[in-house]
């Protein structure tokens, strides 16, 4: 018993004394390891805020270094858009100022061909004229026209101053006898009566060469009647009134001589002379042609 009781003791002061071994070396190791880590612990720190420092730096200098190209792209772009605009503005100019050189050109050959056409129309005009001039005289308001009046007196021969003479007396006569017919519109027979313009075509149609027109405004401006001034009035002599300003005259009648003209006046009334000096008749008067002359006659 005493022995077991010792081998117990003894084992059991061996036990104690291996734990007491082995606890403070487990002491140190663990502390060894705090040591460990703490001094791990500031150099990872270190080495992290170094990496942190430099990722920084990084980020800090990539933004700069991006904002840096942009700029210099962004310079790069302006000045080739500043290249491409002042291309673009000579190219322009350029040809805004081949169109103008152009549009000269153009304005020059256009006024040549213009001055060469009123060259062209104003030699073909005079050509025109002196054609014109050297032809016979033909109508009165003709440019160039100049009718001879008596100022050249006509030689004519007996005979042809007979024949004038007759054609002037047939015309009164017949114009004498239809006084007192009635009138009628449109009337060119001693039958039916006689219009204004009716009773002149009757005395003269069969008398003269000219064609004779039918309403007093044609005889007016009959090209081949001379016109007469009413001082110088003759017995045959068409004098042209404006009544009703239908034209230049709408009323002709044929002086008679001593101031008188015979005339178909209007509807109701009747072919009959009256004074030329009237008051009536002298506000509405245009003017004189005469008809029958030396050359006219048949």
């Amino acid at each position: 018993m005493r022995l077991l009781f010792t081998l117990f003791v003894l084992l059991f002061t061996q036990l104690f004394l291996n734990m007491a071994h082995a606890s403070p070396q487990t002491r140190v190791s663990a502390d060894q390891r705090k040591s460990h880590v703490n001094q791990a612990a500031p150099e990872e720190r270190r080495k992290r805020k170094t990496v942190a420092a430099k990722n920084s730096k990084k980020t800090k200098t990539a933004p700069v270094t991006e904002q840096k190209t942009q700029d210099k792209n962004s310079k790069k772009k302006v000045k080739s858009t500043e290249l491409v605009k002042r291309k673009t503005t000579t190219e322009r100019s350029a040809k805004t100022r081949a169109e103008s050189k152009k549009e000269k050109t153009l304005k020059t050959t256009r006024a040549e061909s213009k001055t060469e056409r009123h060259s062209k129309t104003r030699t073909l005009a005079k050509n025109s004229t002196e054609k014109a001039g050297k032809k016979e005289a033909y109508g009165r308001h003709r440019k160039g026209k100049k009718f001879e009046e008596d100022s050249k007196p006509i030689t004519l021969s007996a005979t042809h101053k007979k024949r004038y003479q007759h054609a002037q007396q047939t015309a009164m006569t017949k114009l004498m006898h239809q006084v007192g017919k009635p009138y009628r519109w449109g009337g060119t027979s001693p039958n039916t009566g006689f219009d204004c313009s009716g009773l002149v075509y009757y005395a003269y149609k069969d008398l003269i060469r000219i064609k004779m027109p039918r309403t007093a405004n044609e005889m007016y401006h009959l090209r081949d009647a001379a016109p007469v001034k009413r001082g110088e009035l003759e017995s045959g002599d068409l004098v042209f009134f404006r009544i009703n300003n239908r034209g230049a005259a709408d009323h002709v009648g044929v002086y008679v001589g001593n101031g008188k003209f015979i005339q178909s006046p209007r509807t109701g009334e009747d072919i009959k002379i009256t004074s030329l000096g009237d008051d009536y008749w002298q506000d509405h008067y245009v003017g004189a042609r005469r008809v029958m002359t030396p050359k006219t006659i048949r």
